[in-house]
């Protein structure tokens, strides 16, 4: 199968398989059992598509093994936050409870494909602590300190999916797929910002409404004002605020930095 019919497939796959699933999420049609179909069974078609560029996922380059577990620890630490607190009676007000849901839906569906993709060298999912190691208290009965740490999670995820795309060149389907799970997390995070009062973007370094020992981290480097080595604050001076500027440009994240910020929460 050469490159060009790859990328094809991929692209079928993707575009005949949300539109199907945007259908049903339109017709109110996710019982139960809808929710469970399509969790098991749009992951293994997509991944299909992926296994079939390389033959078998014990055949994928080790770089990219590692990247996709490093992705998969992340979307099991919020599929598993999700998966719980949706499930905390009276934790979610009404109004937020149908974008949780789909947000929810949506993590478990990047865990099954990443998985689906790595067969028998996915990582197992590990224990989590989600007080961060009693960073916080009550993350599953004030909604305020729920929806705190989920804007970490959704805004981590997208600065740690960036910062590994350059890692995934040599696999150029995969690295499609993982921009795709990419915008996604995008959209929740701003989803989730907006529903905490905050901008959709971040502004500066600022923690955005999360204590600073936690923002000092999730957000660090996104004041920076240098794009391919042009000084953006010097070159627009008076022209456009620092915030303004930082806020058009959204900051990678290493996988070092990544690892610092979820350690507390793992137990």
């Amino acid at each position: 199968m050469n490159l060009q019919s790859i990328f094809t497939e991929l692209d079928k796959v993707d575009e005949e398989f949300f539109d199907r699933l945007e259908h049903v999420s339109r017709r109110g049609l996710f019982s139960s059992l809808t929710r469970k179909t399509v969790a098991v069974a749009a992951p293994a078609i997509m991944a299909s598509a992926l296994t079939n560029a390389y033959g078998q996922s014990s055949e994928l380059p080790q770089n990219v093994v590692d990247v996709l577990n490093f992705a998969l620890l992340l979307e099991y630490l919020e599929s598993n936050f999700y998966e719980f607190g949706t499930n905390v009676p009276g934790l979610i007000p009404n109004e937020f409870k149908p974008a949780f849901e789909y947000i929810r839906r949506h993590e478990e569906l990047h865990v099954r494909l990443l998985k689906s993709v790595l067969g028998s060298k996915a990582i197992a999912k590990p224990p989590f602590d989600y007080s961060a190691k009693g960073m916080f208290t009550d993350t599953f009965t004030n909604f305020q300190t729920f929806a705190a740490v989920s804007q970490a999670f959704e805004d981590t995820g997208v600065r740690a999916y960036k910062g590994q795309a350059p890692n995934l060149m040599n696999a150029k389907p995969i690295l499609e797929t993982a921009l795709r799970i990419h915008a996604t997390e995008s959209a929740h995070a701003a989803r989730i910002r907006y529903m905490r009062g905050q901008k959709g973007w971040v502004s500066l370094a600022s923690p955005s409404g999360l204590p600073q020992a936690v923002g000092a981290l999730v957000y660090a480097g996104e004041d920076n004002v240098v794009q391919k080595g042009i000084n953006l604050a010097n070159l627009l001076s008076g022209q456009v605020p620092l915030e303004g500027i930082t806020e058009a440009f959204d900051e990678p994240l290493t996988r070092e930095q990544v690892t610092a910020i979820v350690a507390p929460f793992l137990s």
